[in-house]
């Protein structure tokens, strides 16, 4: 990887790092519904704009059920669920805990492929579900009330990222630009009907307003664009591995502007999920090896 490819995924780690960050700032004031339903039609207008710019055809309606898909698993409900947790927990807990998405991701696509799961992946996920208990027993805001639904709906969201990882393995017929412009479009629509049953408000803060467009053009609209230039460059595998660092940037950001304290507990318990990361996505890199090494033969 290059000096420029570099730069490039320590700024995607950054931006999507900044994510927990604003989602913090925003969802317990305005809500997590209608922060997401920014979210998302912000970072699907950069898209549209975007894609005019590079000349991107999206074909909506001929994989709009594609679209669909992509769009409510990886998109507006492990987002909903994420803001919904961030009324309560910390940015900082909150980047952690979305690192296990990989390790759900490649569990499912193991059981879908009925490949046999080995013990070195068992251990791996053991160890990350071992460091998430440890962020959760010392964060001071496990304290407040809802902490335990907030966690629940925090991993779950990575669940959901697992289950979208799993449905596109091996779906190559769209290009990566369409699918995420096209699914944030179809997450836009899916989330509008979800609207009435999360309680919302307005609000002329320019903090709010700022974390709000911050959240949805760059978090989102350029991260993507800065995500797939980098597929385009490195390769997914090399692109994957700002997975290790977005926790970073999540602690850093949520220390340096939101005060959260960084215990021994916050250092411990990223190493230990980050480690059970990597040995979980180390099975699944060297699965497709194989299966790409027999293909050949």
């Amino acid at each position: 990887m290059g000096l420029h490819s570099f730069l490039r995924l320590l700024l995607l780690a950054a931006l999507w790092g900044g994510s927990f960050l604003f989602m913090r700032v925003a969802a317990p004031v305005i809500g997590p519904a209608i922060l997401i339903e920014f979210r998302l039609l912000l970072a699907a207008l950069f898209l549209l704009a975007a894609g005019w710019y590079l000349k991107k055809n999206l074909n909506l309606l001929q994989h709009w059920k594609h679209f669909a898909m992509l769009g409510w698993f990886n998109t507006a409900l492990p987002f909903l669920l994420i803001a919904f947790a961030a009324q309560t927990l910390s940015a900082s807990l909150l980047s952690i805990m979305n690192a296990t998405a990989p390790i759900w991701g490649t569990l499912l696509i193991a059981l879908r492929l009925r490949q046999k799961i080995q013990f070195k992946t068992l251990l791996g996920l053991a160890i990350g579900i071992t460091g998430v208990m440890l962020l959760v027993g010392f964060d001071q805001t496990m304290l407040n009330e809802g902490a335990d639904i907030a966690v629940a709906a925090a991993l779950t969201a990575a669940f959901c990222y697992g289950i979208a990882s799993c449905y596109a393995q091996g779906k190559t017929t769209v290009e990566p630009f369409a699918n995420a412009h096209g699914s944030m479009w179809l997450a836009t629509l899916l989330l509008i009907p979800v609207q009435p049953f999360f309680p919302a408000q307005s609000s002329t803060d320019p903090l709010i307003i700022g974390s709000v467009i911050l959240l949805g053009v760059f978090s989102t609209g350029v991260a993507y664009l800065l995500y797939f230039r980098l597929i385009a460059e490195v390769g997914a595998a090399s692109a994957l591995t700002v997975t290790y660092l977005i926790p970073v940037f999540g602690v850093f950001w949520g220390w340096l502007f939101l005060d959260e304290a960084i215990g021994w507990h916050t250092v411990a318990g990223t190493a230990i999920v980050l480690t059970g990361t990597a040995m979980v996505t180390g099975f699944k890199l060297s699965t497709l090896r194989r299966k790409r090494e027999k293909a050949h033969v």
